[in-house]
């Protein structure tokens, strides 16, 4: 039994599926294979199960988990020490954002920490909350809209980060097209266009309309902010956006405010590894605590 295995072992039941965990840990999927082969025959006993294209653990496989997740952890530490003593000269930099601070504050964060350290690679992934919550083990920063939603993997850090306001939007010439605001039962009364399940949005906008006992009448499911825009400029109904979003729009777009209480949110900067984050995550954290508002 090595420390390698483990690793691999506490990444394979992460994923639950050995492909996936291969791709996380930039191996081959027969290397993955073979190490868990090992750990299992010198274990005399099964760990893990195929469940169709998965894997599941057994008993002891379980037991098992609790002290690989802990090595594991110990792990990311120790690498987390030596980024921090090297500086900041080279390195890299993993972020996931969740859509609306991907789309419209990530690409200023970017720059501005690009400015400061050119020689530190920043790679990004995308995706709605819920995705990037399940991804936590393979970034060193996160931005997502709300809170994570779901159980975070050992030692992350939630910090409570800038406002957004949610806001319906509908086309030229739709009947609310006038209005600066209107209550969430004159909105239902319309054909809703909603952001695919695990949307942050769409989260907070069930939410709202079953607070309120008002019925949603959702004439279309469409993923991403821009599938939502596009189809509601084509008509399909009243969508749901981050007021951010339409900052820029040409005026197609009429955004309506939510009355009597704004829809209103907060993002959440999830550090993997709290305790001893990379020199390169927490001086981008730093940026994010001090970004302006963007115009």
């Amino acid at each position: 039994m090595t420390p390698e295995q483990l690793i691999t072992f506490a990444t394979v039941a992460e994923h639950g599926n050995i492909s996936h965990a291969a791709q996380a840990l930039h191996l081959s999927q027969p290397a993955v294979s073979g190490q868990l082969k090992l750990l299992q025959e010198d274990f005399g006993e099964p760990l893990y199960q195929r469940a169709g294209r998965g894997v599941r653990l057994t008993a002891a496989g379980e037991q098992l988990l609790a002290h690989a997740l802990r090595l594991r952890e110990t792990f990311h530490q120790a690498q987390a020490l030596r980024e921090a003593l090297r500086g900041l000269e080279r390195g890299t930099l993993r972020i996931g954002a969740s859509t609306t601070p991907a789309s419209y504050l990530l690409p200023y964060l970017i720059a501005d920490f690009h400015g400061r350290y050119p020689e530190v690679l920043v790679t990004t992934a995308h995706g709605n909350t819920r995705e990037i919550v399940a991804a936590l083990g393979n970034v060193d920063i996160a931005l997502i809209e709300g809170p994570p939603g779901q159980e975070l993997p050992l030692g992350t850090g939630v910090t409570g980060w800038r406002q957004d306001e949610i806001v319906a939007i509908v086309p030229n010439g739709h009947p609310l097209a006038d209005t600066q605001e209107q209550s969430l039962a004159v909105l239902g009364a319309y054909p809703l266009v909603l952001r695919e399940s695990g949307s942050g949005v769409r989260q907070i906008v069930e939410r709202a309309f079953a607070r309120h006992g008002v019925a949603m009448r959702v004439a279309l499911e469409i993923a991403g902010v821009e599938g939502v825009k596009e189809a509601v400029r084509a008509g399909m109904g009243i969508g749901f956006v981050s007021a951010m979003s339409i900052r820029h729009e040409d005026g197609v777009l009429r955004q309506v405010r939510i009355a009597p209480e704004p829809l209103v949110r907060q993002f959440s900067i999830l550090l993997p590894h709290a305790a001893t984050p990379s020199r390169a995550a927490a001086r981008f954290m730093e940026l994010c605590i001090g970004l302006p508002g963007v115009a």
